[in-house]
């Protein structure tokens, strides 16, 4: 199986701790070493990471990353790194399809997980959907910053009625983890030629509008958006004892 990391932000609610928020260490490990050795604890033989700002000193990293870990990580940069995350989905599955791959762990740089969650929605693929969403039920969370989080409404199904930072109703958020077949960014694509923006939520509403993008409740497991300083701290506190595959 591959992965896909998401990394090419700007990264601007952590520019006072790190000029690239990949490369922004927790606990003496970057959250992109995070992300690579969490995806391969969850069976990744391959990664894929899509680059764009500060790309060249985060590519470098990943060069001497990928002899450290001991798995293959391929980098994947984007002219434009302002544009919405879909276009990143889009050139990282791109390359991992020119590779062979078939279904993907998708993760979003910045996010962290206890490790049953990526496990778990490594095993989550199946015929009828085109994706599956890891998704958290404790919408009050102190984890959660209700500012910044994608939200979700499910069906009695589970799968997908609505997504986005701005809908009315919902009973879940986005963890930021997926297990994605090459739907997902033909879904992207077909939105953009809609006259949506590209971004990632554009293409999962696509395809939960056809009845094709599930979920996967992670119950009572551990995740956090590491997205600002506060979230920071909270991930230097938590992450060694949550992550002791990782944290030996």
């Amino acid at each position: 199986m591959d992965a896909l990391i998401i990394a090419a932000g700007y990264g601007s609610r952590l520019r006072d701790l790190s000029e690239s928020k990949p490369l922004t260490p927790v606990a003496g490990k970057t959250l992109i070493e995070l992300g690579v050795r969490q995806a391969m604890a969850a069976g990744a033989r391959r990664v894929v990471v899509v680059t764009g700002h500060e790309g060249a000193r985060v590519e470098a990293y990943l060069a001497q990353l990928s002899l450290s870990a001991g798995i293959a990580i391929h980098a994947e940069r984007i002219a434009d790194w302002s544009k919405p995350n879909g276009y990143s989905v889009m050139a990282g599955a791109a390359r991992i399809a020119a590779m062979g791959g078939g279904d993907f762990l998708l993760m979003m740089a910045d996010h962290i997980f206890s490790a049953e969650i990526l496990q778990q929605l490594a095993q989550a693929g199946a015929a009828d959907r085109g994706v599956t969403l890891g998704i958290d039920r404790r919408i009050t969370s102190d984890l959660i910053d209700p500012d910044d989080a994608t939200w979700v409404e499910t069906g009695a199904d589970g799968f997908i009625r609505a997504i986005g930072k701005t809908i009315s109703g919902y009973d879940a958020v986005d963890c930021g983890a997926f297990l994605a077949t090459q739907e997902l960014p033909r879904a992207i694509a077909a939105a953009i030629t809609e006259g949506k923006s590209g971004s990632l939520s554009d293409g999962m509403q696509y395809l939960a509008d056809r009845g094709r993008a599930a979920t996967l409740d992670i119950g009572q497991a551990w995740w956090l958006d590491v997205d600002d300083a506060r979230a920071h701290a909270l991930a230097e506190a938590e992450a060694p004892a949550r992550l002791p595959e990782i944290y030996c």
